[in-house]
């Protein structure tokens, strides 16, 4: 017995299981959230341009649509999630579900462009097939504060693995679907009609979700956290010299990160307020992730180019496979992209976060840029699976070196701008495609994208290759490391010992017979 149980202790230790286990309930839920969420855009993403190219729109109001939608998620999403740790992130979730919600209501019974695009921008649809809005920045860094560095990267690596899965599954079911209900004698447009009603289905259980999740979830601002309570206090002052701000009323010194009181003098009022919602970023973060959101900026260019649903668009007019295959096909690529995903964690802890980000993503990069080449249709599937397995490996390594670099209590305001930025970026992507689409030089998105996001990688190798971790969370990861020590570790070393803790720990329990979970 204890030989065929060994394999799945192994998974179960190697891979990250005991992490989102030791996690508890609130990671559970958030998971799957965003799994059935995924599953929504899979329906939609799919058939989202074919829609309204049914709907008999032109190539460039197709592009204008995806632009636009992506502008209203920066600005919605980056307000939302700019608040989030103030107002509450639980309500900002759900009100997130109620607005996905009232888009698929909309686009299941509305056909006019302009109704269409006003859902679109003020409520939560995926023109890109990937997850825009508030809710991925949120959960984030929800799962950042309820996860050490130790089991952060494990976390977020199922957690993007998970909603790979229900991609998969969900493109998989909009083309069986559709063909369905055409079986049935109902037409393709009104068969993609049916479709968001799913998609409202999915963000009423979203909602519903979200109300099971528990208080620790929420932002604790109190400079008394106990997150604090382990950093040396040598440390803690030669990290945030820098921080410190004279006070124009007093010659007091306090820290940027500290709210501000209301009684202070009217000139600081604007700043204040500003502070209070949005959640100040100190200086030395802001030297790290300034030159992250450049390269991110590029990376989502990129994207915004050729997403998935006009990669879908682009097979179907060169192509011309039917509705099903077509399904089937980014049903699988989305499979593969959840296979990919069980590996970044383990990955991640044995050659690190930002090696684990290039080394997948190069051959990603790749594929897309090679993506025009092919005249025939299993060729192009190829370069796709190879794009889509290898391609959200860098997801969760990303997450956990946002959250790793910054500190707990500017992680929301980070993840919310960095989105933002993203998104921004990916804005101008569409548009350019619908226009070189409009010119029969569809393929040149492909090359440009390609080439922006191989750009991406070598940048992010030169730069953060050595980066320092967790310079902010003494005590949180290993036993066996000096919390000082840890801070200079670079982040190769840093997963190098906690590949050796957790090595030692599943040891001990193989000698002791027992499957309880590594700290």
């Amino acid at each position: 017995m204890a030989l065929i149980a060994r394999p799945f202790r192994w998974f179960y230790h190697e891979f990250g299981v005991d992490s989102i286990a030791s996690t508890g309930r609130n990671a559970y839920l958030i998971i799957i959230s965003r799994a059935l969420r995924m599953f929504a855009y899979g329906t939609n993403q799919l058939i989202l341009a074919l829609f309204f190219a049914e709907l008999n729109y032109s190539d460039y109001r197709i592009g204008l649509f995806m632009t636009l939608t992506l502008l209203g998620d920066v600005f919605l999403g980056t307000f939302l999630t700019l608040i989030a740790d103030r107002f509450g992130r639980r309500k900002i979730l759900f009100g997130g579900s109620f607005l996905m919600v009232m888009t698929g209501i909309i686009f299941a019974l509305f056909e006019n462009f302009w109704i269409l695009l006003f859902a679109a921008v003020i409520g939560v649809v995926s023109a890109t097939g990937g997850d825009f809005g508030p809710f991925r920045t949120i959960e984030e860094s929800m799962l950042s504060q309820l996860t050490t560095p130790t089991t952060r990267s494990d976390v977020l690596a199922w957690y993007v693995t998970i909603s790979a899965f229900g991609s998969s599954i969900g493109s998989e079911m909009s083309g069986r679907i559709i063909e369905h209900l055409q079986s049935r004698d109902m037409t393709l447009k009104a068969a993609y009609h049916a479709l968001f009603w799913i998609y409202a289905v999915m963000g009423l259980v979203n909602a519903g979700l979200v109300l099971l999740l528990t208080k620790a979830c929420e932002a604790d601002c109190s400079p008394s956290s106990d997150k604090y309570s382990s950093v040396p206090q040598d440390d803690e002052h030669t990290d945030h010299d820098s921080e410190l701000e004279t006070r124009s009323d007093g010659g007091q010194q306090m820290p940027l990160g500290e709210p501000v009181a209301p009684n202070l003098a009217p000139a600081a009022g604007p700043r204040a307020w500003v502070a209070r919602w949005m959640g100040p970023i100190s200086t030395p973060t802001l030297k790290v992730v300034y030159k992250l959101w450049i390269l991110l900026a590029i990376d989502s260019l990129a994207d915004g180019m050729v997403p998935y649903s006009l990669t879908n668009y682009y097979i179907d007019g060169k192509f011309h496979p039917s509705k099903s295959t077509l399904g089937d096909v980014t049903s699988i690529a989305y499979f593969l992209t959840a296979i990919g995903g069980i590996f970044a964690g383990p990955m991640a802890r044995k050659i690190g976060l930002v090696n684990t980000m290039v080394f997948t993503h190069i051959p990603s990069s790749a594929a897309v840029l090679l993506f025009p080449v092919p005249n025939y249709f299993w060729m192009a599937v190829i370069l796709l699976f190879v794009r889509a397995g290898l391609n959200n490996m860098d997801q969760a390594p990303r997450s956990a070196l946002i959250a790793a670099v910054v500190r707990p209590e500017e992680r929301t305001a980070v993840m919310g701008i960095t989105s933002m930025l993203r998104t921004l970026a990916a804005t101008s992507g569409p548009m350019v495609t619908g226009f070189l689409a409009g010119g029969n030089r569809f393929w040149v998105a492909f090359v440009a994208g390609g080439a922006f996001r191989l750009t991406y990688d070598v940048g992010l190798w030169v730069i953060f290759r050595s980066i320092k971790l967790h310079q902010h969370e003494g005590g949180a990861g290993s036993d066996a490391v000096d919390r000082t020590a840890r801070s200079r570790m670079s982040e190769e070393e840093v997963f190098a010992v906690q590949k050796s803790d957790d090595e030692d720990d599943y040891d001990e329990e193989e000698g002791e017979g027992s499957d309880m979970s590594r700290k």
